[in-house]
């Protein structure tokens, strides 16, 4: 009862049969790896994935996590019903009804229960062996005598008649269990091997689909940041939207009052030239010559400021002919800017690819195992003496920059005397201008006793204001020559840029003297500090 309901404990709920190779979803249901395989495939085009246990949903095609233990008792329970099937022989004697064979007697070609193997003979030619049903295998096949010795030069099992006067006749023979136990010997060396071979498997395994894992979070964050990105840049077109269209609605506003107060003029001036075409019209239409030339003359149309009045408004028309579109193109040059900091923001580099090299890693230093931290240490690492190795206390990252803006940031502990900085690989590895800072292919941050300075070329300037935080972040604008130092604190804090023409790629570089330097992490966005 208790193997039956084992059994269907470890049938997959898709193919109802036993677990072949098992995976679990983050829910804890598991599947075979084809059977879930093939349901998440169908789900593929709705975007939408559900456990076919317990429908849960992922907004994501979730990760398949191998189930090591499900399947070790997987396997272990099929042997275990396998070897049961193989074993189950019945008493040859018995039959009435079947009883189970303890042991086979390979003379008598029978197998027995407990019952007739305690009457059945016990001289030497009876030899009993472990149930079998194939007792005839075990007789030497031309002279019908048990199978007790095993030829090593033809690799054959033989009788005694074979070894003496067979054609195994003066061949080198063993008895059946020592050839037994040496070929089991070999099986076992082999079984660790093969086991070895499995458990590096299993652990190539397991670090690829962690590395799938970081994907997929990769993916996700890099996912979040192009959204981001984005709603960034929508909302900067709608600012730029709204300020063009605010500075044309001004434009249009003054055009249309200036435009308003000219027309009124030039309605007002329209009004007395009427009156006056009226008044000569009636002076052309009179008889009486007397009336006529007693009636003021008029003389020209128009008097001296009338004809200035005329010159303003033609110069007020010429100038509010057109919209100042200077001024629009130039609020519309703002799209450069929002498009040099969008591939600023695509192409920028995270701390995350800032590795220490172990061949630039002086012999007094320790490097941690994930490349990211240095320690001081007075005991010798033996590392190979080279060109690219630095004398002491000294490494640098793998990782240099060309171009780009870039930062890093550190965290140190125990100690109150290091350097970090940025330094060009042609820096000398040797000597007491090696050190960051000292030569002019370096720049440094670097505490000594309780006093910071930032320095160059073996010149410094220190910092007057007080420092608490052993957080620093390190900002390099490769283009702009330009590399800032700030400290990690609340709010983060400018404490020094050096600007220079920088004239080979830039590595970052730590000096530790009793102290530990970590690279720790930092937004993959890098925005000047303010």
């Amino acid at each position: 009862m208790a193997s039956a309901d084992l059994r269907v404990e470890l049938d997959c709920s898709i193919c109802l049969d036993t677990y072949t190779d098992p995976v679990m979803l983050r829910c804890g249901h598991n599947f075979c790896r084809v059977c879930i395989d093939r349901a998440l495939e169908t789900q593929d085009e709705s975007g939408v994935y559900t456990c076919p246990e317990c429908r849960k949903e992922f907004q994501e095609r979730p990760a398949l996590m191998r189930n090591l233990a499900l399947r070790n008792i997987t396997e272990n329970f099929l042997f275990t019903q396998h070897k049961d099937m193989e074993t189950g022989i019945c008493c040859t004697y018995c039959v009435d009804s079947p009883v189970p064979a303890v042991k086979s007697c390979l003379m008598c070609e029978a197998s027995l229960c407990e019952k007739h193997l305690r009457v059945h003979s016990k001289s030497s030619e009876h030899v009993l062996s472990d149930p079998s049903t194939s007792l005839e295998n075990r007789k030497c096949s031309v002279h019908k005598k048990i199978l007790e010795y095993y030829c090593t030069e033809d690799s054959a099992c033989i009788c005694v008649s074979c070894s003496l006067a067979g054609e195994h006749k003066g061949h080198r023979v063993e008895m059946l269990d020592e050839a037994s136990e040496k070929k089991k010997k070999k099986q076992r060396n082999l079984l660790q091997k093969l086991t070895r071979k499995r458990e590096e498997s299993e652990k190539r395994v397991q670090n690829l689909e962690e590395h799938w894992r970081k994907a997929q979070e990769k993916a996700s964050g890099e996912a979040e940041r192009v959204t981001a990105l984005f709603t960034d840049i929508r909302r900067q077109l709608d600012d730029l939207e709204k300020r063009v269209l605010s500075e044309i609605s001004r434009q249009e506003k003054e055009e249309s009052l200036s435009l308003s107060s000219l027309i009124q003029k030039l309605e007002v001036k329209k009004d007395e030239l009427s009156r006056k075409m009226r008044h000569i019209e009636e002076m052309c239409n009179m008889t009486d010559p007397l009336t006529v030339l007693q009636e003021p003359d008029t003389g020209d149309l128009c008097d001296p400021e009338e004809e200035g009045g005329d010159e303003d408004i033609n110069r007020c028309l010429h100038d509010v002919g057109d919209l100042d579109v200077a001024v629009i193109s130039d609020k519309l040059h703002t799209l450069c800017d929002i498009i040099t900091d969008i591939r600023r923001g695509i192409y920028m580099e995270g701390p995350g690819d800032i590795l220490l090299d172990v061949n630039t890693a002086a012999n007094n230093i320790l490097i941690s195992d994930d490349l990211k931290t240095a320690t001081a240490t007075y005991k010798d690492q033996n590392r190979p003496e080279t060109a690219e190795r630095f004398q002491n206390f000294q490494v640098m990252s793998s990782r240099r920059f060309t171009s780009g803006r870039h930062y890093w940031d550190v965290e140190i502990s125990g100690s109150e005397t290091w350097r970090v900085g940025m330094c060009y690989p042609s820096i000398d590895r040797w000597g007491g201008q090696s050190y960051i800072g000292d030569n002019n292919k370096s720049w440094c941050l670097s505490r000594f006793i309780n006093q910071y300075v930032v320095k160059h070329d073996g010149k410094g300037i220190k910092l007057p204001d007080k420092i608490s935080s052993n957080r620093f972040r390190i900002c390099l604008d490769y283009e702009a020559g330009q590399l800032s130092f700030y400290e990690l604190c609340d709010p983060i804090r400018h404490l020094h840029t050096f600007t220079a023409t920088f004239t080979e790629p830039l590595h970052a570089a730590l000096c530790v003297w009793s102290s530990s330097v970590k690279i720790s992490g930092g937004r993959s966005n890098w925005e000047k500090p303010s």
